[in-house]
């Protein structure tokens, strides 16, 4: 069995390596950026990271049988705290870094992200936890309204730290 490459078939194997090589290398460069991004929030902002987190871990493992599982809503008001409690810490941590707030980066970040991510656990829960877990409606509602607090908290914290700086 003799291999014999021709000029156009050792040309086609270069073109398609440095086409693999950009994509590679544009692939590496975007990771790069995003994890530079990842690590900018993770220093700046380590205990909303560490609470999020939590939420992750606490949305998929299977939760004990307790007397309070007896309570009428007791989920719902657990999911607004946790939400809620999560997020104010984000805006707290946000105004320690920052003077004045940015009211699109807040929107998005500390406001449509979190929801965004409970609407997407409750799919994971419901489609992908083979029957563990259940995801509902009425969660991603507690949840929401526990982060729509969270954000009018935030608020009330710009909103008082400007006024002390004008009474300064």
């Amino acid at each position: 069995l003799k291999l014999a490459l021709s000029s156009f078939d050792i040309c086609t194997f270069l073109i398609i390596s440095l086409q693999m090589y950009k994509i590679f290398l544009n692939f590496a460069q975007k990771l790069k950026v995003n994890m530079k991004f990842l690590l900018h929030f993770i220093k700046n902002y380590p205990f909303a990271c560490i609470l999020f987190a939590l939420i992750w871990y606490l949305s998929f493992f299977t939760p004990p049988q307790t007397e309070l599982d007896n309570v009428e809503f007791i989920d719902k008001w657990v999911h607004i705290i946790m939400y809620g409690g999560t997020c104010v810490v984000l805006w707290i941590e946000y105004a320690r870094q920052h003077r004045r707030p940015d009211h699109e980066k807040l929107f998005f970040w500390a406001w449509l992200s979190p929801i965004v991510m409970s609407g997407i656990i409750e799919l994971l829960q419901e489609y992908a936890t083979g029957g563990r877990r259940s995801g509902e409606w009425l969660d991603l509602a507690a949840n929401s309204t526990g982060i729509t607090l969270a954000a009018v908290i935030g608020i009330l914290i710009f909103l008082a730290r400007s006024k002390r700086k004008k009474d300064a």
